[in-house]
């Protein structure tokens, strides 16, 4: 299928793609890994008349650390970047994760992180990631700056609160407290190119390695028309006792937070059996790396 008629834009700088999407209007497209819009174009979904690249604005690609106490990835960040990151894997532990669990390697060297979120797929591998990690995402036009928390950004399925005229620029996330672990299980009928039937994001922070638990954060993918925060769930496991009969717990009070659907990957009974046994799974692991915390790792 050949691509439909446009006018193509390279700017060189922030503010020049800023003011060419301001400029263009609803009559332009950005294009950073492609993964997604190059298809939507092929299919005749989306009609540009101009798409604007964002390859040669500098900082888009690349993960900073911020002495310590937090991190801002750009929005051109791949995938393969974030999996293979070695901050990210260590402290990030559930973007990293779920950043390797997206396509398959080709897509993985193309898709970005801004991409991914923005286009906002109910089964989208990065969203329940940042959800559970408090993401910030920064928001710029031409005109105006702000941010927002991740947890807000999504309206519907393919739909955020990103206004036409703004790009999203970067991603800021704050270090995890001492003794925090996190994971990321994705369930598909395949180990690649699948999407998700459901996706389960987890951040516990413990008291001590043999504490209760202070802190708890489950996002949940492709079970609602957004990602979710299994928000009851949490408020169970703050201030108890780790162990499997609350985890098992936890995942079915998560069960409640979600309106699963039947279609051709699974019945909503079998997504619904699947988020008390990945949250569950997702808690341990979770667990697990918590008590393994330690200080400069």
């Amino acid at each position: 299928m050949l691509l439909p008629k446009f006018e193509y834009h390279e700017p060189s700088t922030l503010q020049e793609a800023l003011k060419l999407l301001s400029d263009l209007g609803g009559n332009a497209k950005l294009l950073a890994g492609g993964t997604d819009l190059l298809v939507r174009m092929k299919r005749k979904i989306d009609k540009p008349s101009h798409v604007i690249s964002l390859a040669r604005i500098p900082g888009l690609d690349e993960i900073v650390p911020r002495n310590g106490h937090s991190v801002t990835i750009g929005s051109a960040v791949s995938a393969a970047k974030l999996a293979g990151h070695e901050l990210l894997s260590d402290r990030f532990t559930p973007l990293a994760m779920a950043a390797g669990r997206l396509g398959a390697p080709m897509i993985r060297n193309r898709a970005t992180i801004g991409g991914n979120l923005v286009n906002a797929r109910p089964a989208a591998d990065l969203p329940p990631a940042c959800m559970v990690l408090d993401a910030t995402l920064k928001l710029k036009s031409a005109s105006r700056e702000r941010e927002v928390l991740v947890n807000e950004f999504f309206r519907g399925p393919g739909e955020t609160i990103i206004e036409q005229d703004e790009l999203l620029v970067s991603i800021d996330i704050n270090t995890p407290a001492p003794w925090s672990g996190g994971s990321y299980i994705k369930l598909g009928a395949r180990k690649t190119l699948e999407i998700s039937m459901v996706n389960v994001a987890v951040m516990l922070t413990l008291q001590s390695p043999d504490g209760s638990i202070t802190d708890a954060k489950i996002a949940l993918g492709a079970v609602a028309p957004t990602p979710v925060r299994a928000l009851l769930a949490e408020k169970q496991l703050i201030g108890a006792t780790p162990s499997e009969a609350l985890f098992e717990k936890a995942g079915q009070v998560g069960v409640g937070t979600c309106s699963p659907i039947t279609d051709h990957r699974g019945t909503m009974e079998y997504r619904c059996m699947m988020i008390e046994v990945l949250t569950k799974r997702c808690l341990m692991q979770a667990f697990e790396r918590a008590k393994s915390w330690r200080p400069g790792r």
